[in-house]
């Protein structure tokens, strides 16, 4: 009997939980966190009294967005100890995701979580306010207020200029190939004046703990990469998509794997997001 109510529950969860995945990523910016998130909800749904659910993706998503709040106020006081510039952790896709940028998820760490919860619902997943206030226990007009407070703060992080899917990947791939071969020729042209490097080690792994902004400095640190990189080794591991940015995966000198995700407008690279956290690395094994 309880092999056969899990078997029930399990039927249907599974066509839902990439969706399930998809909010509690976006929330949380971590991949193992937002697996956490969607398996005790699975539990829950187990325990729930099914039959009177009219709509169950809606309940799910309420209760993978409700435990995503509190997984937040926990998430927030270990940010504040973190080592160096934190990102969150690579989703590498074969095709562009254009909803949710890094930029854009770096730009949602900014808000309180509510925000962050009204702003994902209503603008990127198109919930009605009257479902988001059953979500998030605020009333309707409380919740557009808390989505028009985070659109003004994370305006600037939206996607202003769209670059075709391919242009992007040959630029990533050139972009590997100069870096690795200290080509500051090919490297420095593919560069806006005021580009900036923000690379995620976490204390683990060596990473600048501030960021690198300017196009001279961020040659000067790539013309020293370079001489460790020939020395070393840096293997391309995979080019696609990272966090809906053109750029790679790359098996370094340790072992250990590595992303880079290039943020370009006008053809040319305004930042690079580097992740060196073998933490945040693990799932691309």
């Amino acid at each position: 009997m309880v092999s056969q109510v899990s078997d029930d529950a399990a039927e249907s969860f599974h066509p839902l939980r990439p969706k399930l995945m998809r909010v509690a990523y976006r929330m949380l910016g971590s991949v193992a966190d937002a697996e956490d998130i969607v398996q005790e909800a699975f539990i829950r749904w187990m325990g729930a009294d099914r039959g009177s659910v009219l709509e169950p993706e809606a309940f799910l998503r309420r209760t993978v967005t409700r435990l995503c709040l509190d997984q937040l106020k926990s998430a927030r006081r270990q940010r504040e100890t973190y080592v160096g510039p934190w990102l969150p952790e690579p989703v590498v896709e074969e095709e562009q995701e254009e909803d949710v940028t890094l930029p854009l998820m770096l730009a949602l760490e900014r808000l309180s979580p509510l925000e962050r919860a009204a702003f994902l619902l209503h603008d990127v997943f198109g919930l009605g306010f009257e479902e988001i206030a059953a979500t998030i226990q605020r009333d309707p007009a409380a919740c557009r207020k808390l989505a028009t407070r985070a659109r003004e703060h994370v305006r600037e992080a939206r996607p202003r200029f769209q670059i075709e899917s391919a242009q992007g990947l040959e630029l990533a791939k050139a972009f590997f190939a100069a870096s690795r071969s200290g080509d500051m020729k090919a490297l420095g042209a593919m560069l806006a004046a005021d580009v900036s490097v923000h690379a995620d080690g976490g204390g683990k792994r060596s990473a600048a703990i501030e960021p690198i902004i300017g196009s001279s400095a961020v040659l000067r640190l790539h013309e020293h990469l370079a001489v460790l990189f020939r020395k070393n080794g840096s293997s391309l591991a995979h080019v696609g998509f990272v966090n809906g940015l053109p750029g790679f995966v790359t098996r370094e000198a340790d072992g250990e794997l590595q992303t880079t995700a290039l943020e370009i407008a006008d053809g040319k690279i305004i930042a690079i997001y580097v992740v060196r956290n073998p933490d945040k690395l693990k799932h691309l094994h």
